[in-house]
């Protein structure tokens, strides 16, 4: 049996029919009742993504509360041929970490594994397992005097393992990397059972081929990660955020290159929002003002933290924006003189996503582009959409620091959301097509799933395809690991 359409050449074996109850009824004798959810009401949280897109079946839903009982778990259903789904927090927006609607899987939840297991201050390392929550991480490092600057929008409610799994991005990537800079080990359940212990805390080890890689960014299409090591940073003594009104896209690049060259390792953050974006917070969210008397083409967020006494860091900042309002490429700009400030700043930009989910959704697109090509990509697609789907508008935001746009479609005021997504191929083909002509990528940091693996087969080098298979046959030969997702 082959999985997906085209030619991928990924078996999947799975068992006969299996009984639903006696298979439930053998892993709860593994692994304890607890740990095994077999009911269709009790089962539903775990069967739908958070966008709602997505709703499947399964034949029982694993909490293991170990790595030894998901190790259990895997080699039970490895020998009886059952497909395992891995699952997180489930706040992933492109169907990754749900099941399909054939229901001969199992859903392998890693929420229980919560337990921060080691702390080494002398390293600046923690270790943590795959169903902490990132906020949890986050909060335990700064117990400890320490910052771990993976920072979400979802951080309340998404985990480690899946951060870690979808190599996770958000908004300080600039200075600190992904999930993929920030892990130095992890310890994984293979596709067999077998456990790899990969829980190591160096920055050089050259033995070998560099295999938390192959994991992280896999959306357990080849394991289970349970653990990792993680990298933390001194926490900063001061943050100073600035917001900054904007002509064009084209002179937030050059106030990117002007902050840069003037913060170095200070700049945090650099997020992009459209004046679009900010229009549609401030109408759907009452208690989110404007940030400024009149509306602008573009806004840039900007957030420095650094060592020194915030008055310095402050005094920098603001050198920056009378710099650029000096050369045109900033209409108005406000810098936090407080923590209060920096928290409002940010509000804003993080209330984006829920004020388009307020005017009923839209059709997301997380794209990266070269930032030589991000201008070009805005006009050509925009020129495109609005010829095409007049109806629609344009809500841009994101991680303009990392090149990373979040270039969602969504109805203009007045129009039913559903006009957007009854167009949802034609906006598709016009954003992709434009991203292909301008040496971008169709996914930055949330993923492939099932939502973009069409895509991914139709885009994708063959030879990169071909490669990304070869690893799949090598630690999954059965196909058993998240099928139906990545390719």
């Amino acid at each position: 049996m082959v999985a997906g359409h085209g030619d991928l050449r990924i078996p999947i074996i799975l068992s006969p029919m299996i009984d639903a109850q006696k298979l439930r009824d053998e892993l709860a004798a593994l692994l304890g009742a607890e740990c095994v959810i077999g009911t269709a009401p009790d089962m539903a949280p775990f069967l739908t993504d958070w966008r709602g897109r997505y709703t499947g079946r399964a034949l029982a839903v694993l909490r293991p509360g170990s790595t030894a009982q998901v190790a259990a778990a895997v080699r039970w259903c490895a020998a009886h041929r059952i497909a395992m789904v891995p699952q997180g927090g489930n706040t992933g927006l492109v169907g990754g970490a749900t099941p399909d609607e054939g229901g001969a899987a199992v859903v392998v939840s890693t929420r229980r594994l919560d337990r921060v297991r080691h702390v080494d201050l002398a390293n600046d390392t923690i270790t943590v397992e795959a169903g902490c929550l990132l906020q949890q991480v986050q909060e335990s490092a700064r117990s400890h005097g320490r910052l771990f600057p993976l920072s979400l929008a979802s951080e309340g409610s998404c985990t480690i393992g899946g951060n870690l799994a979808s190599n996770a991005g958000g908004t300080q990537v600039l200075r600190y990397g992904n999930a993929r800079e920030l892990t130095l080990g992890l310890e994984v359940v293979r596709a067999d059972g077998s456990i790899w212990h990969g829980l190591r805390g160096l920055r050089k080890d050259n033995s070998g081929y560099d295999l938390k890689q192959l994991f992280i960014g896999s959306e357990g299409t080849l394991g289970i990660i349970t653990a990792a090591t993680l990298r933390l940073f001194a926490l900063p003594r001061s943050r100073v955020t600035a917001l900054v009104a904007l002509p064009d896209l084209g002179a937030a690049i050059r106030l990117l290159q002007r902050a840069r060259a003037q913060a170095g390792a200070s700049l945090t953050a650099f997020e992009l929002m459209s004046g679009i974006a900010v229009d549609l917070v401030a109408r759907t969210l009452p208690r989110q003002r404007r940030p400024f008397a009149q509306a602008h083409p573009w806004m840039a967020l900007l957030e420095w933290s650094d060592q020194d006494e915030a008055e310095h860091t402050q005094q920098r900042c603001e050198r920056l924006c009378s710099a650029a309002l000096e050369a045109a490429d900033a209409l108005d700009a406000v810098v936090s003189t407080s923590l209060a400030d920096c928290a409002a700043m940010w509000r804003l930009r993080e209330s984006i996503p829920e004020a388009q989910a307020r005017a009923g959704g839209n059709v997301k697109h997380d794209i990266s582009l070269p930032l030589e090509a991000m201008e070009a990509f805005v006009t050509e697609a925009g020129q495109a959409l609005a010829l095409a789907c007049p109806r629609l508008q344009v809500v841009a935001f994101g991680h303009l620091g990392d090149g990373n746009l979040h270039y969602n479609v969504g109805p203009r005021d007045g129009v039913d959301a559903a006009e957007a997504f009854a167009l949802e191929a034609v906006v598709n083909d016009i954003v992709f097509g434009a991203v292909q002509r301008h040496g971008g990528s169709f996914s930055a940091e949330h993923g492939v799933g099932q939502l973009r693996r069409a895509l991914a087969q139709h885009v994708k080098d063959p030879l990169e395809l071909e490669m990304m298979r070869s690893i799949k046959r090598a630690l999954d030969p059965v196909g058993l690991m998240n099928p139906g997702k990545v390719i």
